[in-house]
C-alpha cells in the first residue's frame, strides 16, 4: 500500500488529492490507489467504473475493483471546482464512455468517501440544453409537432413494440420515461388508473407529502418557486399529469399487465396486457416494474370478523373522515397512514381509537424540514447556490454504512433535545423506538420503508387524548359491535381501518411472472442490515433497485421522489447503453 499521505500531505486539498489519484489510477497502481483512502474508506460508484450501482468498502475491495475495471474505464481529465484548501467538493472526469461527475470528502489528506457517477453517454447525450430539439424538425415532412407525436403514438398502438415497457405511470415510471424520451429510447408506460395522477387523487383528502418541496422535485422539471412547502395530494396528481404531457410520454391508462415471460433466445419479453377490456401482447426488450417500493396491501383476517356489523377495510381504501362525525372508528396500526387517518377522523368529528401493536419511530415534520434536511434541501440551501442536482450528488456521497453511523449520532442528540415531546407521548402510553440500532427514520426507510410516522399533528392528539390510544396489545377477535383485544378489552366500533401496511415488491413479480421468477430475483429493497425485515448478508446498496437483476431485461424503478429524481438518470443510461450495444 502507498504511504500517502506523508507528514507533509495531511493538509492536501481536493485538487491535490485528485491529481495524485489520477496519476496512480492511470498507472494501474491499485494498491497505491487504495492507500489514498482511510482505513475502511468508501468508494461509491454509479455506473462509471462498475457498470452498476455499487459501494466498494475498504482497501482490499478497492484494490480488486481497480484491477478489474480501471483500465477498461479509462478515466481521465479529473478536475474540481472546490476552493483551494477545501477538504471536500464536487469533481468531474471523463471515461471511455462519457462524462462523469462525483464528490470527494477528505479526512486528514485521505479519502473518506469518493462518489463517481456516469452522467452522460458520449454520442448519446440527453436532448437538453444545447442539444434540445428545435421544434420545427417535423415541418419538412409536412407534419406539425402534434401530428408527429400522434403518428408516433399510432405506430406504438398498432405496429411497433417499444424497446422499454414501464409498468406503472406514477412518479418513478414518469421520471424514467422522461429520461428515456430525452435519450431517444422508445418506451411505453402502462397503468391501471384512467389518468396519470389518479392514484394520488384517490387517497384520503387530507393527505399531503410529508417531505418539503425542495426534496421532492421531479427530474428535469422542478416545481415552481411558489409551490407549497408540503404538496397536497391532488396537486401532486395534477403535476404528474402535467409532467407526462410536457415530456410527450406515451402512457396507456386503464391498462393492466396480466403476465410476462422472457424469451431467452429472442432476448425479449412477451407481456400480456388488458387494455379497454381487450387482451393483447407486447414484446419489449426491457421490462421495468415501476409500481412503487411495496407490494399489495396487507389485509389480515381476524376471528369473528364476519360477525362485525360495521365496515372493515384497508387504509389504502379510506377516502377521508368527511361524513363520519359521531362514528366510532378504530384504526389498527401506528405508522404514517394510521396517524394521518386518525387525525383526519378527529378533525371531522369522529371518535378515533388507535391500536398500537408494536413500537413506532416518530419524527416531527419540523425536525425533518428545519434540522435534518435543511443543509441540503431548503430555501436557505437554494439561496446559498446549492442546486438540487448538486445536493443530490453530495447526499449520495454518503454510503449506507456511513449513513448508519451519522444517523445514530444525530438521533442520540435529537432524542435528548426533543425529550419533552417524546416524554409526553410515552406518558400517554405510546410505544416509541428510534430503530433497533438508534439510527432513526432514514435507515428504517432504507431497510423496510415502514415503522415510522412523520408527525404533522397527530402526535399532539395522541398525547392529549383526542386520539384514544391502546398500545402493546393485539387483536383477539371481532364481535358484532367492535373488537376484543388480547387482554380482554372490548373496543366498540362502527368501522375499522386496517392501517397494516403493504407487502414486498416481490409480490408483483410472483403475480405477473410466477413464483419461480420471484425466487430467482430475490428480495427487492433493503440493503442487508440484519435488522427486522432486512436480513443479511450486507449488500451496501438497495437490493435490485435501479440496476441489473438476476433476470436479464428486468428492472425495478421505485422509491420516494428524491430517489426517483436521482436514479431515473442512472437506470435510463443503463437502458440506453443496452439499446446501443454498449457495455458499461
Amino acid at each position: 500500500m502507498s504511504d500517502f499521505p506523508g507528514p507533509d500531505d495531511r493538509a492536501i486539498d481536493v485538487a491535490g488529492w485528485l491529481e495524485r489519484f489520477a496519476s496512480l489510477l492511470a498507472a494501474g497502481r491499485a494498491e497505491d490507489v487504495a492507500g489514498m483512502f482511510i482505513d475502511g474508506g468508501w468508494w461509491r460508484d454509479f455506473l462509471a467504473f462498475t457498470g452498476t450501482i455499487r459501494t466498494i468498502e475498504g482497501g482490499e475491495d478497492i484494490v480488486a475493483m481497480v484491477k478489474a475495471r480501471a483500465a477498461r474505464t479509462g478515466a481521465h481529465g479529473w478536475s474540481t471546482d472546490a476552493a483551494a484548501g477545501a477538504s471536500e467538493g464536487f469533481i468531474h472526469f471523463e471515461t471511455s464512455l462519457g462524462e462523469g461527475r462525483g464528490y470527494l470528502r477528505l479526512e486528514e489528506g485521505k479519502a473518506q468517501t469518493l462518489l463517481t457517477t456516469l452522467h452522460e453517454l458520449r454520442g448519446h447525450e440527453m436532448a437538453s440544453g444545447f442539444r434540445r430539439p428545435l421544434g420545427s424538425e417535423s415541418m419538412g415532412h409536412g407534419q406539425t409537432w402534434k401530428q408527429a407525436l400522434a403518428a408516433e403514438r399510432a405506430e406504438i398502438d398498432h405496429e411497433r413494440d417499444p424497446y422499454v415497457l414501464i409498468v406503472g405511470a406514477g412518479q418513478g415510471g414518469l421520471a424514467l420515461g422522461a429520461t428515456l424520451r430525452q435519450l431517444g429510447v422508445p418506451c411505453l408506460l402502462i397503468d391501471k388508473w384512467p389518468r396519470v395522477g389518479d392514484q394520488w387523487r384517490s387517497r384520503y383528502n387530507s393527505l399531503t407529502l410529508h417531505d418539503p418541496v425542495w426534496y421532492d422535485h421531479m427530474p428535469y422539471l422542478p416545481f415552481p418557486e411558489s409551490w407549497p412547502v408540503y404538496t397536497p395530494k391532488d396537486k401532486m396528481g395534477d403535476w404528474l399529469e402535467f409532467y407526462a404531457s410536457v415530456f410527450d410520454l406515451n402512457v396507456w391508462g386503464e391498462t393492466e399487465c396480466r403476465h410476462a415471460a422472457y424469451d431467452e433466445a429472442a432476448g425479449r419479453w412477451t407481456v400480456q396486457i388488458v387494455r379497454g377490456g381487450e387482451v393483447s401482447e407486447l414484446h419489449p426488450a426491457q421490462l421495468v416494474m415501476a409500481v412503487g417500493n411495496a407490494g399489495f396491501p396487507n389485509v389480515p383476517e381476524f376471528p369473528g370478523q364476519e360477525c362485525f356489523a360495521g365496515e372493515v377495510y384497508h387504509s389504502s381504501a379510506h377516502p377521508d373522515g368527511e361524513g363520519l362525525a359521531g362514528q366510532r372508528v378504530v384504526v389498527i396500526g401506528s405508522n404514517n397512514s394510521a396517524h394521518d387517518i386518525a387525525m383526519d377522523l378527529v378533525l371531522n368529528g369522529a371518535d378515533a381509537t388507535m391500536i398500537q401493536r408494536s413500537s413506532t419511530h416518530i419524527v416531527r415534520q419540523t425536525t425533518m424540514t428545519d434540522v435534518l434536511m435543511k443543509p441540503s434541501y431548503s430555501q436557505e440551501a437554494v439561496e446559498s447556490g446549492l442546486s438540487t442536482e448538486r445536493a443530490d450528488l453530495r447526499s449520495a456521497a454518503y454510503p449506507i454504512r456511513l449513513q448508519e453511523a451519522l444517523n445514530r449520532v444525530a438521533w442520540k442528540v435529537l432524542h435528548q433535545s426533543e425529550a419533552a415531546f417524546y416524554d409526553r407521548l410515552e406518558a400517554a402510553g405510546f410505544l416509541l423506538d428510534f430503530g433497533p440500532d438508534g439510527t432513526g427514520i432514514a435507515m428504517k426507510y432504507l431497510r423496510s420503508a415502514s415503522g415510522y410516522y412523520i408527525d404533522v399533528g397527530a402526535s399532539e392528539m395522541v398525547a392529549d387524548g383526542r386520539i384514544r390510544l391502546l398500545s402493546g396489545r393485539g387483536i383477539a377477535r371481532f364481535v358484532s359491535d367492535g373488537i376484543v383485544l388480547d387482554d380482554g378489552t372490548h373496543v366498540p366500533a362502527d368501522r375499522v381501518v386496517l392501517a397494516t401496511g403493504f407487502g414486498s415488491m416481490e409480490q408483483w413479480v410472483a403475480q405477473i411472472m410466477g413464483p419461480a421468477m420471484a425466487d430467482r430475483i430475490g428480495r427487492c429493497w433493503g440493503y442487508g442490515s440484519g435488522f427486522g425485515n432486512d436480513p443479511g448478508p450486507w449488500e451496501g446498496e438497495l437490493r435490485n433497485m435501479w440496476k441489473p437483476t438476476a433476470q436479464p431485461g428486468l428492472w425495478f424503478m421505485g422509491g420516494n421522489l428524491a430517489q426517483t429524481r436521482l436514479f431515473a438518470r442512472y437506470l435510463g443510461l443503463q437502458l440506453k447503453a443496452r439499446q446501443e450495444g454498449l457495455e458499461l
